[in-house]
């Protein structure tokens, strides 16, 4: 995140695959074997991900630009499930799920603009994708609880909440299947900040009272 500017996957240089896999390896060893870790490398820079996910032990990949093509702020992004997958099986990590963004934050979608989020999400799942990831327009900005369950009664696939889930916000994306928390985790609720212990626990215990 505060390697800015970005860079697309054509201009991405095999250190930063090099010294992710060093980064996310040390990370797998803090952790419980039992304990699902992740990783996605900005932007759009999908095989390397799964490379260092393949190296480094990890269980799953978050990849943007996987079915149609849109302008990210780095500039288009192509639709890549095809040449990800084989590349996938091509490196033997058919172990690592891909957790694909679907509508994806920091973009214009108007070049797809008659293409719907069920669309969109559909064809994530005709193309195999292992999970789809709902957003809003940027980081920090919540997702449309409307869209999560159309998204989720649309397709048989784990839906995920990938930006502006807080704590406040928390209960009306009940029906997700996982959330990925940056922002709010950090001091003052803000992403270039260190994670902030207490914002969570009390999180996690929201959470937890939710669900009873």
């Amino acid at each position: 995140m505060h390697d800015i500017p970005y860079v697309l996957e054509s201009d991405s240089g095999p250190e930063v695959t090099a010294m992710m896999t060093r980064v996310c390896s040390e990370v797998r060893k803090l952790l419980h074997s039992t304990m699902p870790v992740g990783v996605q490398i900005l932007a759009g820079c999908n095989k390397a991900a799964l490379a260092t996910a393949q190296a480094a032990g990890l269980d799953f990949i978050r990849a943007e630009g996987f079915v149609f093509g849109h302008i990210a702020d780095e500039g288009w992004m192509g639709g890549q499930a095809g040449p990800l997958l084989r590349y996938r099986r091509q490196i033997g990590a058919g172990n690592v799920l891909v957790f694909t963004d679907i509508k994806k934050k920091h973009s214009s979608h108007a070049i797809t603009a008659d293409v719907d989020i069920l669309d969109t999400a559909k064809a994530a799942s005709f193309f195999l994708s292992d999970g789809l990831i709902i957003t809003g327009t940027s980081t920090g900005d919540p997702a449309d609880a409307g869209q999560l369950t159309s998204v989720k009664k649309s397709v048989d696939l784990p839906v995920l909440v990938g930006s502006g889930v807080t704590i406040d916000n928390v209960h009306q994306y009940k029906m997700a299947d996982a959330f990925i928390i940056g922002s709010h985790f950090k001091q003052d609720g803000r992403w270039q900040n260190p994670i902030d212990k207490e914002r969570v626990y009390k999180f996690m215990e929201k959470c937890y009272n939710i669900e009873r």
